[in-house]
């Protein structure tokens, strides 16, 4: 009897053990999981607000929005007094009810930069980490996920097609065309490297013919005017002279 109560005193305190194991479990994973929605929503929020406007569609808003509502209802599902959440999941869902009427105020940002140009192509690896962990969570379906994640990748190459043309331009207007060269030129070499360059015809044409007037200006700038007198042009008539002279020694 008493071996029985021993072996049922084990028992009992194994299962209260592994209740507590059970139960701690539990409370980290939702705690784990409030911190990621958490940094889930930022991210939403960030790409939703500063993503330039001239690459901003309605379609792109809509997606941003609903993803961010997805969100905000999970976190809900997690602590039902989250007023905020509450607050929020009513203004977004008023903005998926308009569909791609929504408002899009995302003011232009011209890329003219590196720095900004790396801004955004962050902003562009982000929405496609959320479009990725929305597919994975069931949210969005496999097939808009996989048309989404296509949109994100030519977004990044209208992202390198506006730095390219406007590095150039810049130059250009600096009175730098070996530098504006350069830009378009590398502009060229990125299109062409793409997959499908065909989708990108228009825009590779208008680079190449940039990068020719550019290419123009250099050789013009680099080519000295008719009778211009300089070092290069003294120095290398001394240097004919001079050779010239030995030749008449030599043979004289």
């Amino acid at each position: 009897m008493i071996t029985l109560l021993v072996i049922v005193g084990i028992a009992i305190l194994i299962a209260i053990g592994y209740m507590n194991h059970v139960v701690e479990n539990n409370k980290l994973e939702k705690a784990r999981t409030k911190v990621e929605l958490n940094d889930r929503l930022r991210r939403c929020g960030e790409i939703t607000e500063t993503f330039p406007g001239q690459m901003m569609t309605p379609a792109l808003k809509l997606l941003l929005t609903r993803l961010e509502l997805n969100v905000c209802q999970r976190l809900l599902n997690q602590d039902k007094t989250n007023s905020a959440a509450k607050a929020r999941i009513e203004e977004l869902s008023a903005l998926v009810a308009q569909g791609e009427s929504i408002p899009v105020n995302n003011p232009p940002a011209p890329i003219q930069t590196e720095a900004k140009a790396k801004d955004v192509r962050f902003l562009l690896e982000a929405l496609h980490g959320q479009i990725t962990r929305a597919a994975q969570d069931g949210f969005l379906p496999a097939n808009e996920a996989k048309r989404w994640i296509r949109e994100v990748r030519h977004l990044l190459v209208l992202l390198h097609i506006e730095f390219f043309n406007n590095l150039g331009q810049h130059a250009l207007q600096q009175e730098q065309p070996g530098q504006a060269r350069l830009a378009f030129e590398r502009g060229v070499q990125y299109l062409r490297k793409q997959p499908d360059p065909q989708v990108y015809s228009e825009q590779l044409q208008y680079l190449e013919k940039l990068l020719a007037r550019a290419n123009s200006m250099v050789l013009t700038n680099t080519a000295p005017a008719e009778g211009e007198v300089n070092e290069l042009t003294e120095g290398l008539k001394d240097v004919e002279a001079e050779a010239d002279w030995k030749k008449k020694v030599i043979y004289d």
